[in-house]
């Protein structure tokens, strides 16, 4: 383990965390992407996106998780997603009116299934993951400064 036995939490819950994050992760990728024949959706899945990340922060110190996804890039998925979701809405114009369904809408009940739902999806969880997470690491920052000044 090259991992430092001062940050973070004890190795149980590390070796844990190593096995469960990706898990985790998938879950919310999962619960994106079949957001509209499921329950679910862009929101939820976001949430559980962004708690992956904060899973890591918990259980291995902040450098751990900023490591995995900095500042910089959180900043950056978090404006990629409020373009993406302004994009699919701005592209309804072509047909005449804003968030016109411009995709053909398939099979009913099947993953592709919905036109641009899926895509709003992936936006709104691009835009609530990264935002969640950045809140967190605000909130770690803000603590780690008020202990600095005690």
């Amino acid at each position: 383990m090259s991992h430092e036995h001062g940050k973070g939490m004890s190795i149980i819950v590390k070796t844990i965390t190593r096995f469960t994050v990706g898990l985790i992760f998938l879950y919310g990728i999962y619960i994106v992407l079949h957001g509209h024949v499921s329950p679910g959706g862009g929101f939820a899945g976001g949430v559980i996106i962004a708690l992956s990340f904060v899973h890591l922060m918990l259980a291995y110190g902040k450098e751990a998780a900023l490591k995995k996804l900095s500042k910089r890039a959180t900043s950056i998925l978090e404006s990629t997603g409020a373009m993406l979701f302004l994009l699919i809405a701005l592209l309804g114009f072509t047909g005449g009116y804003f968030f016109l369904n411009f995709i053909n809408k398939g099979e009913p009940f099947k993953l592709f299934s919905a036109g641009i739902i899926p895509l709003c999806n992936i936006a709104i969880a691009l835009k609530v993951g990264a935002g969640l997470f950045a809140i967190f690491v605000a909130l770690v920052l803000l603590d780690l400064d008020s202990e600095k000044k005690e």
